[in-house]
């Protein structure tokens, strides 16, 4: 198998190499880039490997790019330092994403993939035709950065004002309406569902506690356990319903107020 790395740190590059070895030897390091262009460079003058363990940020932007610049025939799995998180988000068919610093079992189970892969399509040309450029699409995709929601318009009076969402401390809902309160206790209907909410707000800002209740990491002033294994929080502004954690979101809602 002969295999091509594209990677642009050399410590990175020895342990790669070191655990491919240990995981198998027949395998044989045919080249070594650093690039998009040295990469472009190799593939278009070198025999095609059967495969490549492909950094997705390289010293001159996100290797995708080779995608664009020349034909890739060969099977590639993709190797990443995004957290362990993010890298299941990335997750698709027929191609693997190996966290940094890459695991025997796991680039071990990625080779296995690729093998089992060869031998059902039967040769190189088509095992490695496993459409690439959608799947490099769907990549670029996911690591883009997600827009969120900015600011909110919503009815006062009669007339329409916006709100930034940074002003907002909380939504909630009472079953008929939604609704949010911001920071100076200002409270306003919403017309979206919370589940479009969830959607549109920043994870790292806002928690979803319950079906009912998204807060933001500010609002919550103090944290209680109640009984059920949930949390009751005190938010501030007060608010005339509970603010409870529900049961199954307890070990999220602890993390993420954690970090």
């Amino acid at each position: 198998m002969k295999v091509l790395i594209v990677e642009d740190e050399e410590l990175a590059v020895k342990k790669l190499r070191k655990t491919l070895e240990g995981v198998d030897p027949s395998a044989d390091v045919v080249g070594v880039t650093d690039s998009i262009r040295s990469s472009v460079s190799w593939l278009q003058s070198n025999p095609t490997p059967d495969l490549i363990l492909m950094d997705i940020e390289l010293a001159d932007g996100q290797s995708f790019e080779i995608f664009e610049k020349t034909e890739v025939k060969s099977s590639v799995i993709f190797t990443t330092s995004y957290d362990e998180f993010a890298l299941k988000a990335f997750k698709v068919n027929s191609i693997d994403y190996l966290l940094k610093p890459i695991q025997s079992e796991d680039l071990r189970a990625a080779l296995q993939k690729y093998k089992s892969m060869q031998s059902m399509y039967g040769n190189k040309e088509s095992s490695s035709a496993m459409n690439v450029d959608s799947l490099v699409k769907e990549l670029r995709q996911k690591l883009q950065p997600k827009e969120y929601r900015k600011r909110f318009l919503v009815k006062h009076a009669q007339k329409l004002i916006s709100i930034e969402v940074d002003e907002i401390a909380y939504f909630y809902s009472d079953g008929r309406l939604n609704f949010f309160k911001t920071t100076d206790n200002r409270k306003f209907i919403v017309d979206y569902t919370m589940d479009e909410l969830e959607e549109m707000l920043d994870p790292a800002k806002y928690f979803r506690i319950s079906r009912a209740f998204y807060v933001s990491i500010e609002s919550v002033d103090q944290i209680h356990e109640y009984f059920g294994n949930r949390l009751l929080l005190q938010v501030k502004p007060a608010v005339d319903k509970e603010a409870l954690v529900s049961r199954e979101k307890v070990t999220d809602f602890k993390k993420w107020m954690g970090k």
